[in-house]
Order: C-alpha cells, then structure tokens, then sequence
C-alpha cells in the first residue's frame, strides 16, 4: 500500500494523539509528545487540527508532524518503521516540496528521530543542522525530592480560578508571550489536558513567580514539562529548580515513568536549572535546517 499524507480535523486528531503516546517511550529519545500538541492547542481544536500532518500506511499511522510555527515541522516515527525506506523517501519528498502542503518553500526546519532514515536522506538532498537543542529526563522510579523546602514556595494546581496568574507569569517569562486567560481556556478544553496539570509557584508574600505545564502520555510512559517559566522579576532564586522538581513530582503521581523537558543548548542557565533539579542531559540533538 502507498504511504497516505493526510491532514486530520478537530475530530479526527484522536488517533494522531494516540499514536504520539503509544511510541512515548523511555529507552527513547525525548521526541514529539502529545503535550506538544496539547499545548499548540491554546490557538483551538480547528487551527491545532489545520498544524498536524499525518502519514499512513494500510490504515495505520507510520508518522506524526506538528507545523509548531512558519517554517517548523516537528516530526515523529513508530519506532519500527524508522528505517522503512518506502516511508523515510515520502517523509523527504514531502518536506521538501511545498505544494505537498507540508513546509513553505524557503527556509525550513525538520525535527526527527536521529536514528531514522529520513536524517540521511535530508543530508542527501542538502538539508543541513541547525543550533544543538539538550534534551533532558529525570528519572521517576523514586519520589522526587521535595521540591520547595528551601525556598519557601507554595506550589498548587492551577484550574480556571488560577488561569489570570498562570499566563501572568508565562508572559513575564517570554519575550512575545501572546498567552493569555482565553488560550488558557483553549488550551485545557482540549483532549490531551485531560492527562495534564498546570501549577503556579507563590512566595511567602503570596505573589506568582514560576508556572509550568505537565503531561502525561499515560502510566508508564514519559511525561513532558512544558511551558517552564519563573516571573522575570523573581529570577535568579532557585524558584526555576523548585517548580521543576515539582512538575516532575506532579507527572509521578499521574503515573509517568519519567519526566522530559527540552531546551536550547545555549540557555546554559535553563540547562542548569534542570539538572540541579534532578534532570540529567541526553545527547544532543539538532534540526535538519534547509536555508532559503
């Protein structure tokens, strides 16, 4: 059967979604979770449908991409079909051929698994590597350290009630932030928040100074931490460390067997805020970058 490039709607990201937690695995590389789509979902179910490429072959889903901004394609393979070379060839021939309604033509990226085939033939056809990004995974087979003892945080979960100072702090925390109180209402209205929690970080003087998002892919498969931010008035007090130690200690009780996060290799102090709070490093990893 021929490989099947097909765009899902709102109704039909289910089988995207559980595809993306079925390949979640923790002798894996950190790689394309469903909190990724879930957190692409604060711009709504219609517009998060329109970002997600699906391949199929026979009725069953080989590859998941998330167009995660202009230009971006977040992508991932089942684990067995990593090498299939019917597939890695239309993975290929679709990201590099913009009426395929995959990448725009000009400057792009590609986000894959480094042990798929489609990373050679990229290489093959000029697509070069952008900046190295450190993925890091704590490992949850035992109790997290308590995460706030040192600092004096008050760490809760944050429902509809705590939406105002949850995006309050996410703005803080990003240059350019557009998250606001309606696309956090977007955001948890959709199917992957069902397994997530959002959590905000208090001071003693009861101000809002760190917030994160956590997700599960479900017992026994890693969770993914993001956003992380700590309010840029609150910086430099431990706090990024403490909420990280709690969202790990969150995607524990949800049954996840581990904790994953992301960030560039040159934010040398996000990288150091995961590892003091029990995150160790992977082997780095990098986009296939096409230039215009």
């Amino acid at each position: 059967m021929a490989i099947e490039l097909g765009t899902p709607d709102a109704d039909g990201l289910g089988a995207a979604l559980e595809a993306l937690r079925h390949w979640q695995d923790d002798r894996a590389a950190v790689q394309l979770h469903p909190g990724d789509v879930g957190w692409f979902w604060r711009f709504g179910a219609a517009e998060t449908a329109a970002a997600v490429r699906t391949w199929s072959r026979d009725g069953r889903i080989l590859a998941v991409g998330l167009l995660d901004g202009p230009g971006l394609l977040r992508l991932t393979i089942a684990p067995d079909a990593r090498r299939d070379e019917e597939l890695a060839r239309r993975l290929a021939e679709d990201a590099g051929r913009p009426e395929r309604g995959v990448l725009p033509a000009g400057s792009a990226n590609v986000e894959a698994p480094a042990d798929a085939l489609l990373q050679e033939l990229l290489h093959a056809d000029g697509w070069g590597v952008d900046e190295p990004w450190t993925p890091l995974r704590c490992d949850l087979a035992e109790p997290v350290p308590a995460p706030v003892r040192e600092t004096g945080l008050r760490v809760g979960a944050a429902g509809p009630e705590g939406a105002a100072a949850f995006t309050a702090v996410l703005r803080s925390a990003f240059d350019g932030s557009t998250f606001t109180e309606e696309r956090w209402h977007a955001m948890a209205s959709g199917a992957p928040y069902a397994a997530a929690r959002c959590l905000v970080a208090y001071d003693g003087q009861g101000a809002a100074v760190a917030a994160v998002t956590v997700w599960s892919a479900g017992p026994g498969r890693p969770g993914l931490l993001e956003p992380l931010g700590v309010h840029r008035d609150h910086r430099g007090r431990g706090y990024g460390t403490a909420v990280a130690r709690a969202a790990a200690a969150a995607l524990r009780e949800l049954g996840a067997s581990g904790a994953d996060v992301c960030t560039p290799s040159a934010n040398t102090a996000a990288v150091a805020t995961y590892r003091a709070a029990g995150f160790v490093p992977l082997p780095e990893v990098r986009d296939r970058r096409r230039d215009g």
